[in-house]
């Protein structure tokens, strides 16, 4: 039987998942997809390796996944049929098929993620899933200027989970920034670089809130790199703010394979065989 690997932009809202690797007794995205695979391919168990784990309450707009699949089905088949097979909180945004050397997580070159902050005084009940509410003080210019001291290659102990098994804490942030959206009175932060550790990305929210409210000094994060200490940090940000926006792969990496539009000329033979070959 020749599999063929499948890769795909998968987007989800996290609010009822408990995060994305599968766990025994809890609903995940990852076995919410395997679950769909199976009755695609009436009762074969189907693999499926995420570029990185996502926790609970946690969203995802370009989550990326790979998995090998018994025939070949036209992608937008292969779309299709996983959308209509799993619930409107995810939804498969994109479909390739890829050379078997592509691995979605081991290939990642890096990831882009968002943090959003409502500040509004009264909590917003249609927001409270995807914002953090922080109705305090905000001092733009040395949020701005704190987050320009995360960039470059650090050690970022001071901003990893303590129970992360990771010894190597060097990573390199290549972009770390914040705008104002007037219209809905939020923070965007932006951060973006070759890797990230368990939960640096609402560390360095939890801190930088509290360098913008003025409980920190602004110089707090050039501090923290150096003690590498994570008891030193601010707070762990609530999950329900962070979106994995982009996973990044090296060209060559990232453009091996095809999306085999072609391939829809098969048409219903595919799903003939697919029908009568797969047991």
């Amino acid at each position: 039987m020749e599999w063929i690997r499948y890769k795909m932009i998968v987007q989800y809202d996290g609010t009822h998942f408990a995060g994305f690797q599968i766990q025994p007794n809890d609903r995940t995205v990852q076995g919410e997809i395997q679950k769909a695979l199976k009755i695609m391919t009436k009762g074969l168990e189907i693999i499926i390796h995420g570029s990185g784990r996502t926790d609970s309450g946690v969203h995802a707009i370009g989550q990326v996944i790979h998995f090998d699949y018994p025939i070949l089905l036209p992608v937008e088949n292969m779309q299709r049929a996983l959308n209509s097979l799993t619930t409107d909180e995810l939804f498969v945004e994109k479909v390739a098929i890829v050379d078997t050397n592509f691995h979605a997580r081991y290939n990642t070159s890096g990831k882009k993620y968002q943090y959003r902050v409502d500040l509004n005084a009264i909590p917003n009940p249609f927001k409270r899933l995807y914002t953090l509410h922080h109705p305090y003080p905000i001092d733009m210019e040395k949020l701005q200027n704190a987050l320009k001291d995360l960039e470059g290659e650090h050690d970022f102990s001071s901003f990893c989970a303590s129970n992360s098994g990771r010894e190597n804490k060097v990573r390199t942030v290549y972009e770390a920034s914040v705008v104002k959206d007037i219209f809905n009175n939020e923070l965007i932060f932006t951060f973006s670089g070759n890797g990230f550790l368990y939960n640096m990305v609402r560390i360095f929210v939890g801190t930088l809130l509290q360098i913008a409210n003025g409980l920190r000094p602004a110089d707090e994060i050039k501090r923290l790199l150096a003690v590498k200490d994570r008891n030193e940090a601010g707070p762990t940000a609530k999950p329900q703010g962070l979106y994995l926006m982009e996973v990044y792969y090296k060209p060559s990496i990232a453009q091996s394979g095809t999306d085999y539009q072609e391939s829809n000329k098969l048409g219903e033979q595919v799903q003939h065989e697919l029908d009568h070959t797969v047991k």
